[in-house]
């Protein structure tokens, strides 16, 4: 079995020089713990930056890249400059508002971040690509990193390689105005399996690939530049065991002790690290609503909010905090009291026993983010409740929430309603609360980390490359070739639109270039093949495009047909329009309500055209106009065909077989017949 290469932005330690020698703190973050299980499970090396290393000569680098050895990671170095474009820039002010639906957020101006932002992601691929063996299973994390996946690709074609999200994905209307929106998605693209924490981002992505690159995923799949790549959803869990024992520990029994022995009779507990996402002005101001429309809870609560301290450098951020301060101030000043404040406001990290004793000491827990991608702390409380009780109000808004439904679920832009959701966990009966909790652990024990790892792993396609069955591969190709060699007579019948001209929008934009027109007069001077092109359009364009090539044309799917140049059109049977202008009426219908559609009326069929329409929309209509059109034709000899951004009504007995038919008729010895098409009307 392969390794496993795990690439993040950041190591999973953090670097610190004591007495001129290295000292790595092992991260405590999601990721890091996470993975942890898998890490020592398999031969695992984690490619990320280091921290700052600037101040490191040559020869110290060198040591500290063998003491991260060690450790099985391998630095990917940064200046100082490519870390203020690539992730404070484009990474922070640009990527991280956007997926969180905060567009005043966005950096304007972001031309040269976008470079270094490309930059970076090229350092990675040329990291990874050095350290990689062949059956390596390369595992990307997170938005800093979405080009990298097809930078691999490139480098390496056979690798195996996930790419999961750790923040939410956008609505596809929101992602659309990134001016390097296709970039990033076509980065994504580049890896086997694309992973989000949610259905819900999952949507948003096959609903962007729609839009921006007309691809259409079934069943979690999307097929690109000849790869099936899956889409799927795999919601991040958290170490809960640790959590529980350390729960049930000596040293969080005192903390909690300590806390509960204040003479306030509710606790609220909020953690959160500084960011303007997680929506804590908002909760503030709920919690003052609430004390303004329910005295009796004056003095009788207390909500206890640690902010761990976040891009400090950034002026944004500080001037965030900045409104946290006057915001607790203020609703201190108002609701306090001489013996007790109704908000005790932290700015610092705190200690993973001070955390865990808080979880399990507050009555309430407030996880009230505008926007988050999975949001662990929601789980951290649900892990260190023992007891199975407290109440969880959890943002409607974190990926988190769908599948912790038990929780009071809210709307943290609605102050009222947060408000009142605060209040009506104070009156809930202790049954309920157990009742809801013990569903809650359930979950939480069940769907945790390592099952979250394992189940992405597990997921990653055995083999980089595939193709659909139905896929014309080079095997058969060869095997055609082959057979028209050796054949005496081939009669060609080729489609046009889609065939030998890429499908457009506008019908009129589909004219054969100069290359076209010359493939075609080669072929039609090989004494060998008989040349026919076989088209849904009209004879009068057919005529007007390359009437004047010694080939063979057929209209409308076979119902015109013509020889040679200079020759009559002859229908294949008489012409009728009696069956048409109730069909028209409905076609009109259909085109009114949907922008960007089109009828054509030809002599024996007609076509709706949707191309140009919503790429969502216009193939819900397409299947209801299908519908509507069948039940109308009864008895009719008429046939309903849902084309490639076409649907079709025309006469039953009239298709492209017909002409093939016809044709085979003049020939005393059967020849070879290909004939090359690329929707079901060449079927």
């Amino acid at each position: 079995m392969g390794r496993l290469l795990i690439v993040s932005n950041r190591l999973p330690v953090t670097l610190s020089i004591d007495n001129n020698s290295f000292k790595f703190i092992k991260s405590s973050g999601g990721l890091a713990t996470g993975l942890s299980s898998i890490i020592s499970s398999m031969n695992t090396i984690w490619f990320g930056w280091p921290g700052d290393t600037s101040f490191l000569t040559s020869r110290q680098r060198l040591e500290l890249e063998v003491e991260l050895e060690k450790l099985g990671s391998v630095p990917v170095y940064l200046s100082s400059d490519e870390i203020e474009q690539f992730y404070e820039g484009y990474s922070n002010s640009v990527l991280w508002p956007l997926f969180h639906y905060l567009l005043d957020k966005v950096k304007l101006d972001a031309v040269s971040d976008w470079m270094a932002y490309k930059r970076v992601n090229e350092l990675f691929a040329e990291k990874v690509v050095s350290y990689y063996q062949s059956d390596d299973i390369v595992w990307i994390h997170d938005y800093h990193l979405s080009l990298l996946p097809a930078m691999l690709r490139e480098l390496i074609p056979n690798a195996r390689i996930g790419f999961f999200l750790h923040i939410p994905f956008p609505s596809a209307e929101l992602f659309r105005v990134l001016p390097a929106r296709k970039e990033i998605v076509e980065g994504m693209l580049g890896a086997d399996l694309i992973g989000f924490h949610t259905y819900t981002y999952t949507r948003h992505f096959e609903t962007l690939l729609l839009h921006l690159l007309e691809l259409e995923p079934k069943s979690d799949k999307v097929f690109y530049q000849n790869r099936e790549i899956a889409l799927s959803a795999f919601p991040m869990g958290i170490d809960a065991e640790r959590f529980n024992r350390l729960a049930l520990s000596g040293e969080v029994a005192l903390e909690v002790e300590k806390l509960k022995s204040t003479n306030c009779e509710k606790i609220l507990l909020s953690v959160d690290r500084l960011d303007y996402t997680k929506g804590i002005p908002r909760r503030l101001l709920a919690i003052e609503k609430l004390l303004e429309s329910e005295s009796e809870l004056r003095g009788k609560l207390k909500l206890i909010q640690i902010v761990v301290p976040s891009r400090t450098e950034v002026d944004s951020y500080q001037q965030f905090r900045r409104q946290i301060d006057e915001l607790v101030g203020r609703i201190n000043a108002t609701y306090g009291t001489v013996n007790s404040l109704p908000i005790h406001y932290l700015y610092r990290s705190v200690s993973e026993v001070e955390l865990v004793a808080l979880y399990k000491a507050a009555d309430l827990m407030l996880v009230t983010p505008l926007r988050d991608g999975m949001n662990l702390v929601s789980k951290e409380f649900i892990a260190s409740r023992v007891d199975e009780s407290g109440v969880l109000l959890l943002s409607e808004f974190a990926g988190a929430a769908e599948g912790l439904g038990e929780a009071l679920l809210v709307n943290p832009y609605d102050i009222d309603a947060v408000a009142k959701a605060i209040k009506i966990g104070f009156d809930m009966s202790v049954e309920e609360k157990r009742s809801r909790m013990k569903a809650l652990r359930r979950r939480v024990f069940t769907q945790n980390v390592e099952q979250w790892a394992e189940s992405f792993l597990g997921s990653i396609p055995k083999t980089a490359l595939k193709q659909p069955k139905e896929m014309f591969v080079e095997e058969d190709l060869n095997n055609l070739l082959s057979q028209i060699t050796e054949a005496e007579k081939l009669l060609l019948l080729l489609d046009y639109d889609g065939t030998l001209v890429p499908l457009q929008k506008l019908i009129e934009l589909s004219q054969p270039d100069e290359e076209l027109l010359k493939l075609l007069k080669t072929l039609s001077e090989d004494n060998s093949i008989d040349l026919h092109i076989v088209s849904g359009r009209p004879k009068e364009i057919l005529e007007n495009w390359l009437g004047f090539l010694p080939i063979g044309l057929h209209a409308e799917h076979g119902f015109w047909s013509r020889s040679k140049p200079g020759t009559e059109w002859v229908a294949a049977c008489q012409e009728t329009n009696e069956w048409k202008q109730p069909l028209i009426n409905i076609l009109e219908a259909f085109t009114a309500r949907t922008p960007g559609s089109l009828i054509e009326v030809k002599t024996a069929n007609l076509s709706w055209h949707y191309r140009m329409s919503n790429p969502e929309y216009g193939p819900r209509q397409a299947e209801l106009l299908c519908s509507v059109l069948r039940a109308s034709v009864g008895d009719m000899p008429i046939e309903v065909v849902n084309g490639d951004k076409i649907v079709e009504v025309k006469l039953k007995d009239i298709h492209k077989g017909i002409v093939a038919e016809g044709l085979l008729k003049n020939y005393t010895k059967p020849p070879l017949v290909v004939a090359i098409g690329d929707d079901k009307t060449d079927e």
